[in-house]
């Protein structure tokens, strides 16, 4: 399980808050004018501001993440460190992620940011089929109502162990990425194949673009609109770990990088 990070701020936030406020209206006047700030006086009152303007900035404008597989190569890399809009499909509290202004609804072809309905944790794949949609995914083919889902052939990788090919898929408006294993067993990935599913109501079916290598709503179904925390729009740096540098090679916008 991630750790709660929100939780904590939200903690740290009403905290400090309350320290400050309770010097104000009551310790302060008890103090001499020779007295010192009790040193959790003074930390409450220099970190409150600074905490509750991340707080508002994660939780209703934008937070960044980073990706920590390789379910959305080629379209994310292992080590991408993104940003995640919180506001588009609405403005939801804190902890909770209760909504509390609807602004407007996922799309087909968006990135998001959203809980698993079997884990707390953090996943990112692209949305793939909306409350009402038919999926089927048959022999590494994507069809939405009926209706293949267009894809061209862009590049083949046959020096990799396994070999892949990368193609341009073209999903509602937006055309993106995805990567196929060439040597392919329907009965080795039988559990992320999907014939005649009908999203329910409410929910949201999700797919990795590594098609081949993505545990997604193929595996768990789909994601209850009450777990969305936002849509990812850009990558802002690329770090692998310690051992490298960041780079800012990858820096731009996520959905149109084909």
């Amino acid at each position: 399980m991630d750790i709660n990070f929100p939780l904590i701020l939200v903690i740290a936030v009403f905290i400090s808050g309350c320290v400050a406020l309770l010097d104000k209206l009551w310790l302060s006047k008890k103090r001499s004018a020779t007295t010192l700030e009790p040193a959790i006086v003074e930390y409450s009152k220099s970190f409150f501001p600074v905490l509750f303007i991340v707080l508002i900035l994660r939780s209703f404008i934008a937070e960044p993440f980073q990706i920590p597989s390789g379910s959305m190569i080629p379209t994310l890399e292992v080590g991408d460190f993104i940003l995640v809009n919180k506001f588009t499909y609405g403005l939801r509290l804190p902890v909770v992620r209760t909504k509390v202004v609807n602004l407007s609804d996922p799309k087909r072809g968006d990135v998001m940011v959203f809980f698993p309905p079997h884990r707390k944790q953090y996943f990112i794949q692209r949305i793939i089929g909306l409350p009402g949609d038919e999926i089927n995914y048959v022999d590494n083919e994507l069809f939405v109502n009926g209706e293949k889902v267009s894809e061209s052939l862009q590049a083949r990788l046959p020096t990799s162990q396994p070999s892949y090919e990368l193609f341009t898929e073209q999903l509602g408006d937006v055309d993106h990425q995805t990567r196929k294993e060439i040597m392919f067993s329907e009965a080795y990935y039988n559990p992320r194949f999907v014939r005649n599913y009908t999203v329910p109501v409410g929910h949201y079916f999700m797919m990795g673009d590594n098609r081949n290598n993505s545990s997604d709503s193929r595996v768990w179904g789909p994601v209850p609109e009450e777990n969305i925390v936002g849509k990812a729009f850009a990558i802002w740096m690329h770090w692998e770990g310690f051992n490298s540098l960041p780079s800012f090679s990858r820096v731009g916008s996520i959905q149109y990088r084909c």
